[in-house]
């Protein structure tokens, strides 16, 4: 899709729209690229254009962002207006308030020639529990908080009140952290196979076991030299989680090592939530279940996925449903109290019908959370390559899904706590995080809606350094032998940790 900009009346150059102006064109035509032609804006576009032209007049009370939309022989314009005085603001808040107005204007004419309004609206963003937490923690009731996302950003009356229940449960969370206090990611990036969806570092654990074991000597360093840190700057870890790939794809001993080394060098004492995922029951047995309990595991993930074993088949899972069903039963006969359960809607070969199947097993099962995803085609997946491509519910079908998953876990007695989207995301829908009141896991709403510091450990971490308004972002290698080979750089980089806090008037 071609985008135009009447370049003389936009603030500072158009290229620093380009960002709002893509999201909401892959919200409303997925699968365009976008195109910026050089030279002057065409004085008549044919009936053959699939392109917007976005303008900006200023009146004397009044200024315009108007989006003209060409596509398939047909011709539509959106509008939106603000005080001319906000152009005369700090120019931070110019930007703002011209990249809302332009977002959506194209959000009008885009779904005037549609036909149909995307359920999230014109939110583009992948937080969008982000706007309502802010209106509750300033002081709006949920009601006005749903209201503005209905009103301002046309989001749907279901989505809306998604957004505000997990907005609740982000503010309640918010007012429980205290100063000092830090959330812990540790990455095991190997998997027993690699799902056709993930576009996760992951590696298959059968092709690469040489490097398991050097991998986790390295990250053991990495775990000492964060835990020195962490503990002089007088930071407290509040949630741990560790994740992947699979975590449980490490050997019992090797789980009982890493773990034995966070809790001698990370500052645990204040920690409240103890995650590990043990998210394929091909993994899952006795002997790395007793480790992890052991060092106080409180939290595990068995994820299913689907309970379809032709779908199982289908996204080259290695697991089946029994080997699941086992993996549950073995984690509460041995007392875990927090189970969460991962489904996916929208995977190939699965229906509507293989989907509801699922979810009312799973809720047999009585877990205290369950997380439902939507399928999203990302970038290094085999099914973004074309797998199974031809197999995938569409979105319609996706869409209905979603709202039978809210509807049933609504009526047995879960909540929504935490919410994310993404890119290329069947339906252009969502994932939400379900629980059983008082199981919301802290680690995914502090991580989801940046509420404090979270440290990454491994290959593929992304440190979160959040506070006093500041964030800064610390990445390590993705690949692992990549943070291999880079393990001093990694082991040095701890030393921003220090200078941010400091920064912060924090440490010595």
């Amino acid at each position: 899709m071609k985008l135009y900009f009447q370049t003389t009346n936009f603030p500072w150059s158009p290229e620093r729209y380009h960002y709002a102006a893509e999201q909401m064109m892959l919200t409303l035509f997925p699968g365009e690229k976008p195109e910026y032609p050089e030279g002057p804006l065409p004085k008549l576009l044919g009936e053959e254009e699939n392109a917007v032209i976005f303008t900006l007049r200023r009146g004397k009370t009044l200024t315009s962002v108007s989006a003209l939309v060409f596509r398939h022989r047909e011709r539509f314009d959106g509008v939106r207006r603000f005080p001319s005085e906000k152009l005369d603001e700090a120019p931070e808040a110019v930007y703002h308030t011209v990249q809302h107005a332009l977002k959506l204007a194209f959000y009008k004419a885009g779904t005037a020639l549609l036909g149909y309004e995307p359920p999230w609206g014109a939110l583009t963003g992948v937080r969008p529990v982000k706007l309502p937490t802010r209106a509750i923690l300033a002081g709006k009731t949920p009601k006005q908080a749903e209201a503005e996302l209905r009103k301002e950003y046309f989001v749907s009356p279901e989505r809306a009140r998604l957004a505000v229940d997990c907005a609740r449960a982000s503010a309640g969370a918010q007012r429980t952290l205290r100063p000092g206090e830090v959330s812990l990611y540790v990455g095991i990036p190997f998997c027993p196979s690699r799902c056709a969806y993930c576009s996760f570092v992951s590696a298959d654990v059968g092709r690469t076991l040489h490097m398991v074991e050097p991998y986790l000597e390295g990250l053991l360093r990495e775990t000492a030299e964060t835990g020195r840190v962490l503990k002089e700057l007088g930071l407290s870890v509040r949630s741990f989680y560790m994740g992947g790939g699979t975590p449980t794809a490490l050997s019992a001993d090797q789980l009982d090592r890493l773990l034995s080394q966070c809790e001698a060098c990370l500052p645990l004492d204040g920690c409240t939530e103890y995650t590990v995922e043990a998210g394929r029951p091909d993994t899952v047995t006795r002997e790395k279940l007793e480790v992890l309990k052991r060092h106080g595991t409180g939290r595990v993930s068995i994820n299913p996925q689907t309970l379809e074993d032709h779908v199982l088949e289908g996204i080259g899972r290695l697991h089946t449903t029994g080997q699941f069903r086992r993996a549950y039963e073995l984690a509460r006969e041995m007392g875990f109290a927090c189970v969460n359960m991962d489904l996916i809607a929208g995977l190939p070969r699965d229906s509507f019908d293989g989907f509801r199947r699922s979810l009312e097993e799973v809720l047999a099962m009585a877990p205290e959370n369950v997380t439902v995803h939507t399928l999203a085609l990302k970038k290094g997946s085999r099914l973004m390559e074309g797998e199974n491509a031809d197999s995938m519910p569409g979105g319609g079908e996706v869409a209905r899904m979603l709202d039978f998953s809210r509807e049933i876990l609504t009526t047995k007695g879960y909540i929504p706590y935490y919410l994310y989207r993404q890119k290329y995301m069947s339906g252009s829908l969502e994932n939400v995080g379900w629980a059983r009141p008082g199981t919301e896991s802290l680690y995914n709403i502090v991580m989801m809606e940046e509420l404090h510091t979270v440290i990454s450990l491994g290959c593929g971490g992304v440190t979160k350094l959040i506070g006093d308004g500041a964030l800064s972002r610390l990445t390590n290698p993705k690949y692992p032998q990549d943070y291999l080979s880079g393990l001093e750089k990694v082991l040095g980089q701890k030393e921003e940790i220090r200078k941010f806090y400091q920064r912060q008037g924090a440490g010595p």
